[in-house]
């Protein structure tokens, strides 16, 4: 994937390096990208993620926010998940343009947690 492939409306949003770095990592999932959008959709382990924004700043689709986490969802945690969220300012990564997303993979690979995964939607 080139950078100018890495465009779109995400661009301000964008770091580029880190984007690089994660096209080049060797166990990107979706290093053939362009699949349809919506044929994928990316997966969050809340008990995992601690909302470093990485995949929002990788994600040339804007598929991701990082925000506070929905009290239903942190209900749903692990007692070292809630731990977690706490110490971290209970941020957790969101999806709300999953739709979008064209299982590039930028974000699996980005995220240091690996809290993220892809999964095609007729899986879900």
């Amino acid at each position: 994937m080139t950078l100018e492939a890495l465009g779109g409306s995400a661009e301000n949003r964008l770091n580029k390096e880190k984007a690089r770095r994660a096209a080049q990592h060797p166990d990107r999932p979706g290093e053939k990208c362009g699949a349809e959008a919506g044929a994928y959709r990316p997966v969050i382990d809340r008990n995992a993620c601690e909302g470093k924004r990485d995949c929002v700043e990788v994600c040339p689709y804007d598929v991701f926010e990082v925000r506070k986490i929905d009290d239903q969802d942190f209900s749903s945690l692990s007692f070292l998940g809630k731990l977690k969220s706490r110490a971290h300012g209970r941020l957790s990564a969101y999806t709300p343009h999953a739709d979008l997303c064209q299982a590039c993979g930028l974000c699996v690979v980005a995220c240091p947690e690996k809290a993220i995964r892809l999964v095609a939607i007729k899986n879900l």
